[in-house]
């Protein structure tokens, strides 16, 4: 079971790494230097969509790899050390009756 945990933690780092370099590759709606004036050509080397295509379909694959990965992180980590809960430690406040109106 640890050397599951192990893979899908190197699994999951390698596709973060991945996943953060595909997004800062990508160029938004007309950011190159004829955008800025109003031209709407693109300067990239596979033409304006085909880039964006093979871009988005890269980074949309990542980020459900990525939730399934950080999912089986939880099960794998919960089902090998047992359940824990923010407030297991926690002491209760005593409880106390209503203040008597003074007289």
């Amino acid at each position: 079971m640890q050397i599951l945990f192990y893979f899908v933690i190197v699994v999951h780092v390698i596709v973060c790494l991945f996943m953060i370099g595909i997004v800062l590759i990508q160029q938004g709606r007309s950011a190159d230097l004829a955008g800025a004036f109003g031209g709407q050509g693109s300067q990239t080397a596979f033409g304006p969509r085909a880039a964006a295509n093979v871009l988005t379909r890269l980074t949309t694959w990542a980020a459900v790899i990525f939730m399934c990965t950080s999912l089986a992180l939880v099960v794998l980590f919960v089902r090998s050390t047992g359940s824990h809960s923010v407030l297991e430690g926690v002491k209760s406040a005593p409880v106390s009756a209503p203040a008597k109106p003074g007289k």
